[in-house]
């Protein structure tokens, strides 16, 4: 049969035919050819264009509805001293310089020139385009190119150490590991039988506006085994809301009619904010019966057989002041922006923390999950309302006074990590301008303590200025500012292992103790770089006393549990049994009659309009300015990467633009309601 011919075959095979046609004659199929007129094809191409420019409105009116959504928040809700203008500024004006310089660079690679222009002679120069072009080739090299290789080079030596100290914290892991290091207890006669033995402890629950968590802390709190006349616990209410306020006296309620000896405790005026509400609930008269004191915040549930195995190690062992616990986190699995917390932590944890522990005695208290001895709180100065990370600045003073730490990596306490991106940025603005607020405070009395010469470079060359100063000065600066510029400047163009091999090498040691993130190496190297705008910014404004330096904002929880923190079924049913006691009625009229009241004022001030509205809050998509003009400046320097054919520095440079467009477009984590 010929190739040009189709079979048409009938299914009945007693009345079937075969039809040959030839597909070369156009008399058997007349519109075979028949082409498309103009007309069809233009409104084709209406059609098409229409849909694209249907999108496009689409998305410029999203992002016009983001950014007015976010200047309204600003408004209404923060101090503008606290937004980081300055940074802001500069990130817009080093974009405005690089889409100039693109658009030269641009017009030089269509008019095909290239630096042997400023070898030639000024007669052979035609046009004032082109000689501007050599005039500013002869600047950039004369003038910007040192100052920029200058500065690069500072950086990459800053790089280099902190790798290096990564490397050496980890290796001092693996000999950990390798030699089965871990703290003993001095004293192991303890007759468990005997009440009397055991110390007196005070446990805290300090918590502000925790609606999500308040029921699981003080659960967990109340279930501790431990003597019950040897224990007492405090919830130290910050919260402003006076319906949460009646929930949490309720639920400690609960817990002190089964007999466990806890305490409910409210300021009336809130000061000083966690480190306020410490420093108050330790001035009570019953204080002083203590020996040990233990912090959780709202959202940790530590194991009944928590204060049984960090207390034990206070006995013959005079010199202790600290006991901190690891954290585990019940959400590390939720979205992108958790399991990328969680490798921070883990190796935070891991490494960092029990390190410091085996071999200097001496870590940065974590705030919660660890327990003091009360006269080392007392002795070192107590709670200071100082700076946002009273945790460290105790820890600090408390070294300083010649007290040491143990650090259990084998006792872990649950809590929840951020699952939005609004709520992971503004808590780690408040842990990295505290460190430098501390800094300035605490050098002086750093210089000035009787501990030895090693204790106190460690202090101030390691602990604060390394891993807390120049970790996010050189992030920022190398990978976000001078990387693109060198696009720009080839004469500083950066070798491939400052921006490729070491970066993955410090990566991977970062990912060793959480070998299941191991698929999100790539990732997670773009998202460090990215968070660094947020850190650097954090750095200054606690450096130079900015008032964003000051700003303390709860992290937002969901009250997610894990099923192994979770109560039995047993003592849910007899909860739900004391909510409709007539107690329980009574707190839930008082509840439905303060929102009958308010919601009163409410619809008084805004009319019928405010029935009308939803009560259910919508989940609603940030846009963040300073990640989203970072995000165009490394794409405008990865165009200019691709007009030179740099290979690498392209790919990096796009992948991280596209990291910081999509951080600044909030569409990492989950959003907020």
């Amino acid at each position: 049969m010929a190739p040009n011919s189709v079979a048409v075959t009938m299914e009945k095979p007693d009345n079937f035919s075969l039809l040959e046609i030839n597909g070369s004659d156009p008399s058997s199929f007349p519109d075979k050819r028949k082409s498309i007129s103009p007309k069809q094809f233009s409104w084709f191409l209406l059609l098409k264009a229409h849909r694209v420019i249907s999108c496009l409105s689409w998305l410029v009116a999203s992002v016009k509805k983001r950014i007015a959504f976010s200047a309204k928040n600003v408004n209404e809700e923060e101090d503008p001293k606290s937004r980081g203008k300055q940074m802001y500024r500069f990130i817009k004006a080093c974009l405005v310089i690089s889409i100039v310089a693109l658009s030269i660079e641009i017009v030089a690679h269509y008019k095909k020139w290239n630096l042997d222009l400023i070898n030639r002679p000024s007669w052979e120069v035609y046009g004032l385009v082109e000689w501007s072009y050599m005039a500013w080739l002869s600047f950039r090299s004369d003038y910007i190119a040192p100052l920029v290789i200058t500065l690069s080079r500072f950086c990459t030596v800053l790089f280099l150490i902190q790798s290096l100290d990564r490397l050496v914290l980890c290796l001092g892991c693996f000999w950990i590991k390798f030699k089965k290091i871990e703290p003993k207890l001095k004293d192991e006669s303890v007759d468990l039988e005997d009440p009397s033995n055991f110390p007196m402890v005070l446990i805290q629950i300090p918590m502000c506006n925790e609606r999500e968590v308040y029921e699981q802390s003080i659960g967990a709190a109340s279930q501790l085994d431990w003597p019950k006349d040897r224990i007492l616990i405090q919830v130290l209410d910050d919260s402003d809301d006076p319906n949460l306020q009646l929930l949490i006296k309720e639920e400690v309620s609960v817990w002190a009619e089964k007999g466990v000896n806890i305490i409910y405790r409210h300021r009336l005026i809130r000061t000083g904010y966690k480190a306020g509400n410490l420093k108050s609930a330790m001035t009570c008269d019953y204080v002083k019966d203590y020996e040990f004191v233990t912090i959780f915040d709202a959202d940790f549930t530590p194991n009944p057989d928590f204060l049984k195995r960090t207390v034990p190690h206070f006995k013959g062992n005079p010199e202790l002041g600290l006991v901190q616990a690891r954290w585990s986190f019940v959400n590390k699995d939720e979205n992108l922006l958790t399991r990328l917390q969680n490798i921070n932590l883990c190796f935070h944890f891991e490494v960092e923390q029990q390190v410091n522990g085996v071999f200097l005695n001496f870590f940065g208290f974590n705030g919660t999950a660890g327990v003091w001895r009360i006269k080392a709180l007392e002795e070192s100065g107590g709670w200071l309302e100082r700076t946002t990370v009273e945790d460290m600045d105790i820890a600090v003073r408390a070294h300083l006074n010649g007290w040491k730490f143990i650090y259990l990596n084998d006792v872990e306490v649950t809590c929840e990590l951020p699952e939005s991106y609004e709520a992971y940025k503004k808590q780690q603005h408040r842990w990295h301008s505290g460190p430098m607020q501390l800094f300035r405070l605490c050098l002086p009395s750093i210089i000035k303590s009787k501990i030895s010469v090693w204790k106190k470079a460690n202090l101030i060359f390691l602990f604060f200025l390394l891993r807390k100063l120049i970790l996010p000065f050189y992030s920022f600066t190398l990978f976000c500012i001078i990387l693109p510029l060198t696009m720009f400047i080839p004469e500083a163009e950066l070798p491939l292992w400052i921006i490729c091999y070491v970066p993955i090498f410090i990566s991977l040691l970062n990912i060793l103790p959480s070998p299941k993130s191991f698929p999100f190496l790539v990732p997670y190297l773009l998202f460090e770089n990215t968070m660094s705008i947020t850190k650097f910014n954090a750095m200054i404004s606690g450096l130079f006393q900015f008032g964003s330096a000051y700003e303390w904002v709860v992290t937002k929880k969901t009250g997610r549990s894990s099923e192994s923190d979770l109560l039995a079924f047993a003592e849910k049913e007899e909860k739900l049994h004391r909510r409709n006691s007539e107690s329980g009625l009574e707190l839930l009229s008082k509840i439905k009659e303060q929102e009958t009241n308010l919601a009163g004022q409410e619809t008084a001030k805004k009319g019928l309009g405010g029935l009308m509205r939803p009560k259910n809050k919508r989940k609603t998509n940030m846009v963040f300015k300073k990640e989203l003009g970072l995000a165009f400046l490394l794409l405008t320097a990865a165009a200019r990467s691709f007009l030179s054919a740099h290979g690498l520095h392209f790919y990096f440079l796009l992948f991280q633009g596209l990291s910081f467009l999509v951080v600044g477009l909030d569409l990492i984590g989950e959003q907020i309601s």
